[in-house]
């Protein structure tokens, strides 16, 4: 199908091409930019330009593709870099160098590269849909091939390994190919047998989170927080540690400097273990501020369909998306070039819809070939202002099991995780308890109720202080407010560039079990003749109920 240009607005074009789907894939004017429709008028349609439109003019030819936006998906994709339409960015710059240009076509996989397959079927048998016919190794993972959704039939000749990405491996007894890589649409979810309850947690190796807020997998979280207040150095310490077969970081809206430097750090960093770069598990989707807007709405997409590709191989995935807010703005941008009517503070009607529907694609699965696997999403989003009664923030919290909020003067103070721990929650504790019980220790719900009584009483006690200061409050109440100090400074805050940047669930329930020891040693003391100074002092000499400033090694 081939149309024209009949009117063009910014990054919005319309067309008079005949014959379009809503959310069809066309490539406009001479340069072929990809573009996608977004609405359907009466004899028209109207195209939202993934890249650069300047230099487009009325009467340049469209092309309808008869597909929609979609992602290739198979061996190749781990350690690759991104844009928000799965170009891959390494391959662009030996193209074009460090300034992209709009209309260039490359290939999200090295077609040509090289495969070693096991192939699961003989020449002569009857194959179905979402039959797993064959498999290819790439480092720790098994890349399962399957039968696509509505072919069948019987296989006619393999090919013999190795296999090229891009010659088919199998031909069926009809004529039809099937290959070691398919594509999938991003707007539709990949299918799966059924949704498991949450059971497992993610382990971030983060004391605030694993022990107080944790995440389940196959949950979703969001951490807003304003600027500066250490959202991207967080979810890049998770990217690292978290206990996850596959990361899937997509930078939405970021800053150029900043995704820049998570790049090389990336490049850089080794997984917990030491044993390989982490890049070798990541998948990098980055669109920058200074991208077009249209293709920032997409990447979450393309991040979150490259997530399931890796959940239906029965593997564990994060996804890591920084941040929601510019995603949001970049669906403003296009909702008001649409001239729709807007919702609050200008952002479309259907903003909740839309983040509903893209934070349901977390969970934990029975894939159709009968393995379990997760896709978990940590969303972070920055809230103009630090106002977490603006839209998207409030959406978000709607839609996902847990909040990290942030605060600015914890970060100020330099505490990391600056996670506020009393505004903050998770709906996955429950679930999760007897997991971090069997994995840790008996005592994790135990110390757990202990500390957040600890935090909750200090916060009451706090005003006090204010009032009449330390000497004025009772033994009781001093020992609570040095108890919290310590699990504040000692066991909520951890240092990135030490070796407690990771704490295992053992490191975490013995560190705050050290810290509920001493508390319970002094205050059994307490109503005696001893002052409270005195039983510390006496304690700390002896080393009984162990020495929180004092701290011995950890295991």
């Amino acid at each position: 199908m081939n149309g024209s240009i009949t009117a063009i607005s910014g990054s919005t074009v319309r067309t008079d091409l005949p014959g379009l789907k809503l959310y069809e894939r066309v490539l406009v004017g001479h340069r072929r930019l990809t573009g996608e429709v977004v609405r359907l008028e009466a004899g028209r349609a109207v195209i939202h330009i993934y890249e650069d439109p300047h230099g487009l003019a009325v009467g340049e030819p469209v092309a309808g593709l008869d597909r929609q936006l979609t992602v290739d998906l198979g061996p190749g994709m781990l350690g690759r870099m991104y844009d928000g339409l799965q170009r891959p960015l390494q391959i662009l710059e030996k193209l074009d160098g460090p300034f992209l240009r709009s209309g260039t076509v490359v290939t999200a996989l090295d077609l040509e590269a090289s495969w070693e397959a096991s192939v699961a079927v003989n020449e002569g048998d009857r194959v179905g849909q979402h039959d797993c016919i064959a498999g290819v190794e790439e480092g720790q993972i098994v890349h399962r091939v399957r039968v696509p959704a509505g072919v069948e039939g019987r296989v006619g000749r393999l090919a013999a390994s190795p296999l090229k990405l891009g010659e088919p491996f199998c031909l069926l007894d009809d004529g039809r190919a099937l290959y070691l890589h398919h594509a999938w649409p991003v707007r539709v979810p990949r299918p799966f047998k059924r949704k498991l309850p949450p059971s497992r947690p993610v382990v971030t190796g983060q004391r605030v989170i694993d022990f107080l807020f944790p995440v389940a997998r196959g949950g979703a979280v969001v951490i807003p927080g304003g600027f500066g207040a250490g959202k991207t150095i967080l979810l890049q310490t998770i990217a690292k540690f978290a206990d996850v077969d596959v990361v899937i970081y997509a930078g939405c809206g970021e800053r150029g400097n900043e995704m820049s430097e998570l790049i090389e750090d990336f490049r850089k960093m080794t997984d917990r273990a030491g044993a390989r770069p982490l890049v070798e598990r990541t998948v990098l989707v980055v669109n920058t501020s200074n991208m077009p807007v249209a293709a920032r709405e997409a990447s979450i997409y393309t991040a979150v369909t490259m997530g399931e590709y890796f959940r239906d191989l029965g593997l564990d995935v994060l996804l890591l998306a920084d941040s929601l807010s510019r995603w949001a703005e970049a669906l403003r941008e296009i909702s008001s070039s649409l001239e729709e009517m807007p919702g609050e503070e200008g952002y479309p009607t259907y903003l909740a819809s839309r983040l509903a529907a893209f934070v349901e694609r977390a969970g934990e699965v029975e894939t159709l070939c009968g393995d379990r696997g997760s896709l978990t999403m940590i969303l972070s989003a920055s809230p103009p202002g630090e106002d977490f009664t603006e839209p998207v923030t409030q959406a978000l919290l709607r839609t996902t099991g847990g909040l990290l909020m942030l605060d600015s003067s914890l970060a100020h103070a330099r505490h990391f995780p600056a996670i506020n721990w009393s505004l903050s929650y998770s709906v996955y504790d429950r679930e999760l308890l007897p997991h971090f019980s069997e994995a840790a220790g008996e005592a994790w719900g135990r110390l757990r109720a202990f500390c957040r009584d600890i935090l909750r009483r200090e916060e009451t006690l706090r005003e006090i202080v204010e009032i009449v200061g330390m000497e004025g409050l009772q033994d009781a109440d001093r020992l609570l407010m040095m108890t919290a100090e310590e699990i504040r400074d000692r066991f909520l805050g951890q240092n990135v560039f030490s070796d407690d940047a990771y704490s295992s669930p053992a490191h975490t329930l013995a560190a705050i079990d050290r810290i509920f020891a001493r508390h319970q040693a002094v205050s059994d003391r307490l109503g005696g003749e001893q002052s409270l100074a005195e039983i510390i002092e006496e304690l700390d000499k002896s080393g009984q109920a162990g020495n929180g400033r004092k701290r011995k090694e950890e295991p």
